[in-house]
């Protein structure tokens, strides 16, 4: 049985996402404008996040919020309960009629993701999970995979695009995990490769210079799943850090030892 609290976010991250997935539908009809796509796929990101904060407010006027579209360079995740989200995670595939992009949402507490929400409407996919209570997909409990050699393992990252920095140590590490395993994949929704890691997809996950809001719902999943997060150096995770390395447990150590290897070598 989902909690009051998961209630809440499920109803309020379902709505934002009709309204989202309703204006998917017309993306295709802009492609052959030369402008418009990207003003509409902006509007379509902050219609879904006025959804979250108006279903939200009324359930929890308490608790403060840090989203993408509203959040301000200066916003930081301190000790008083908040909501962190992304309405639209998935932007560019959003934008070129790629059917792979969710809403997110987690409730941080302490600096640490309590709760948490992450929908794929055109996949009918919810993921939930709550601190100690596990992680589910539509109600079906999610363990992460039980691969322990990393030739075996399937990984997911992300690729850094144009105006983004460390290009070069990105190609190394990437060149140096392709040849140790059975693959990687880049889809641009880093919720959703969280999830997918929570759901044994994928055997890990890692990335570079990502928001709290693209992270925080997904950080719970994989850890409810009984993974394992960290920064890439094997620091502690934190919300607000520069990078996310996201495991099964077997497969951690090899992995974070084959990236750090790389940067030393940089």
């Amino acid at each position: 049985m989902r909690s009051p609290l998961i209630n809440v976010m499920v109803k309020a991250v379902i709505k934002a996402a009709r309204s989202v997935q309703r204006d998917f539908g017309e993306v295709e009809n802009l492609q052959v404008s030369k402008k418009g796509p990207a003003d509409f796929v902006t509007q379509a990101d902050l219609k879904a996040e006025r959804t979250l904060r108006e279903e939200l407010l009324k359930a929890r006027p308490e608790i403060g919020f840090l989203l993408e579209e509203s959040a301000k360079a200066s916003d930081k995740i301190g000790e008083e309960a908040i909501w962190v989200g992304d309405p639209l995670d998935g932007t560019t595939n959003f934008l070129h009629g790629l059917p792979h992009w969710a809403v997110s949402l987690a409730l941080v507490e302490r600096g640490e993701p309590t709760a948490a929400v992450i929908y794929d409407p055109l996949k009918e996919e919810l993921f939930c999970a709550e601190r100690g209570k596990g992680a589910f997909l539509n109600d079906r409990r999610l363990r992460v995979s039980g691969r322990r050699r990393l030739e075996e393992s399937l990984l997911a990252t992300g690729i850094p695009f144009k105006g983004a920095k460390d290009h070069e140590r990105f190609l190394g590490e990437l060149e140096r995990v392709m040849a140790e395993t059975a693959g990687v994949r880049r889809w641009g929704v880093a919720s959703l490769d969280l999830a997918y890691v929570a759901a044994g997809r994928y055997d890990g996950f890692w990335e570079r210079d990502l928001a709290a809001w693209d992270v925080a719902a997904g950080v719970l999943l994989v850890r409810e799943s009984g993974g394992f997060v960290s920064e890439i150096d094997g620091r502690a995770f934190r919300l607000q850090g520069d990078s996310i390395l996201a495991t099964n447990a077997d497969i951690n150590l090899v992995l974070r030892k084959l990236l750090s290897r790389k940067e030393k070598s940089a």
